[in-house]
Protein backbone atom coordinates (compact mmCIF):
# COMPACT_ATOMS: atom_id res chain seq x y z
CA UNK A 1 0.00 0.00 0.00
CA UNK A 2 1.57 3.15 -0.83
CA UNK A 3 -0.39 5.56 -2.16
CA UNK A 4 -2.14 8.27 -0.01
CA UNK A 5 -5.60 7.61 1.00
CA UNK A 6 -8.61 9.35 -0.95
CA UNK A 7 -10.62 11.09 2.43
CA UNK A 8 -13.80 12.94 1.71
CA UNK A 9 -14.23 16.23 3.11
CA UNK A 10 -14.32 15.89 6.93
CA UNK A 11 -14.95 15.00 9.23
CA UNK A 12 -14.39 11.50 9.10
CA UNK A 13 -12.22 8.99 11.72
CA UNK A 14 -8.59 7.43 11.78
CA UNK A 15 -7.68 4.49 13.06
CA UNK A 16 -4.40 4.58 13.88
CA UNK A 17 -2.52 1.29 14.67
CA UNK A 18 1.08 1.28 15.60
CA UNK A 19 3.20 -1.87 16.08
CA UNK A 20 6.25 -3.80 16.62
CA UNK A 21 6.28 -7.01 15.23
CA UNK A 22 7.65 -10.44 16.84
CA UNK A 23 10.11 -12.34 14.06
CA UNK A 24 6.86 -14.94 13.31
CA UNK A 25 6.15 -14.49 9.58
CA UNK A 26 3.53 -17.79 10.40
CA UNK A 27 0.57 -16.61 7.63
CA UNK A 28 1.32 -12.77 8.51
CA UNK A 29 1.06 -11.36 5.14
CA UNK A 30 -1.83 -13.07 3.62
CA UNK A 31 -3.59 -12.38 6.86
CA UNK A 32 -2.47 -8.49 6.60
CA UNK A 33 -3.74 -8.65 3.12
CA UNK A 34 -7.50 -10.15 3.75
CA UNK A 35 -7.80 -7.61 6.01
CA UNK A 36 -7.55 -4.92 3.70
CA UNK A 37 -9.83 -6.74 1.06
CA UNK A 38 -11.67 -7.45 4.17
CA UNK A 39 -11.91 -3.38 5.48
CA UNK A 40 -12.91 -2.19 2.42
CA UNK A 41 -15.78 -4.41 1.99
CA UNK A 42 -16.79 -2.57 5.51
CA UNK A 43 -20.19 0.10 5.09
CA UNK A 44 -17.78 3.23 6.19
CA UNK A 45 -14.45 2.39 4.98
CA UNK A 46 -13.10 5.45 3.38
CA UNK A 47 -9.16 4.47 2.88
CA UNK A 48 -6.07 2.75 4.53
CA UNK A 49 -2.57 3.59 4.27
CA UNK A 50 0.34 1.41 5.73
CA UNK A 51 4.26 1.76 6.31
CA UNK A 52 6.73 -0.53 7.67
CA UNK A 53 10.26 0.46 8.65
CA UNK A 54 10.96 -1.40 11.51
CA UNK A 55 8.00 0.26 13.41
CA UNK A 56 4.68 -0.45 11.71
CA UNK A 57 1.97 2.15 11.12
CA UNK A 58 -1.47 1.39 9.47
CA UNK A 59 -4.21 4.24 9.37
CA UNK A 60 -7.38 3.16 8.46
CA UNK A 61 -9.96 6.00 7.49
CA UNK A 62 -13.74 5.85 8.41
CA UNK A 63 -16.79 7.49 8.09
CA UNK A 64 -18.28 7.27 11.87
CA UNK A 65 -17.61 5.76 15.08
CA UNK A 66 -20.46 3.05 14.30
CA UNK A 67 -18.26 2.10 11.34
CA UNK A 68 -15.42 1.58 13.02
CA UNK A 69 -17.29 -0.68 16.15
CA UNK A 70 -18.92 -2.72 13.00
CA UNK A 71 -15.07 -3.58 11.64
CA UNK A 72 -13.77 -4.14 15.09
CA UNK A 73 -16.36 -7.01 15.80
CA UNK A 74 -16.20 -8.42 12.19
CA UNK A 75 -15.81 -12.22 12.78
CA UNK A 76 -12.35 -12.68 10.60
CA UNK A 77 -10.90 -9.57 12.11
CA UNK A 78 -11.35 -10.69 15.55
CA UNK A 79 -9.64 -14.07 14.53
CA UNK A 80 -6.62 -11.75 13.05
CA UNK A 81 -6.71 -9.80 16.22
CA UNK A 82 -6.20 -12.93 18.32
CA UNK A 83 -3.34 -14.53 16.09
CA UNK A 84 -1.56 -10.85 16.32
CA UNK A 85 -1.74 -10.77 20.11
CA UNK A 86 -1.05 -14.45 20.34
CA UNK A 87 2.67 -14.65 17.25
CA UNK A 88 2.67 -11.33 15.08
CA UNK A 89 2.91 -8.36 17.37
CA UNK A 90 5.33 -7.83 20.04
CA UNK A 91 3.50 -4.60 20.91
CA UNK A 92 0.74 -2.53 19.68
CA UNK A 93 -1.12 0.70 20.14
CA UNK A 94 -4.45 1.83 18.59
CA UNK A 95 -6.19 5.62 18.68
CA UNK A 96 -8.77 6.47 17.49
CA UNK A 97 -8.94 10.27 15.99
CA UNK A 98 -11.53 12.45 14.22
CA UNK A 99 -10.07 14.16 11.43
CA UNK A 100 -11.66 17.88 11.79
CA UNK A 101 -9.33 19.23 8.91
CA UNK A 102 -6.53 17.96 6.24
CA UNK A 103 -4.61 19.77 3.25
CA UNK A 104 -2.90 18.16 0.44
CA UNK A 105 -0.47 18.83 -2.21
Amino acid sequence: MSDIAKTPKPPYYAVIFTNVRTDVEDGYGDMAERMVELAAQEPGFLGIESVRDGLGITISYWKDLDSIKQWKANVEHVRAQKLGREKWYAAFTTRIAKVERDYSL
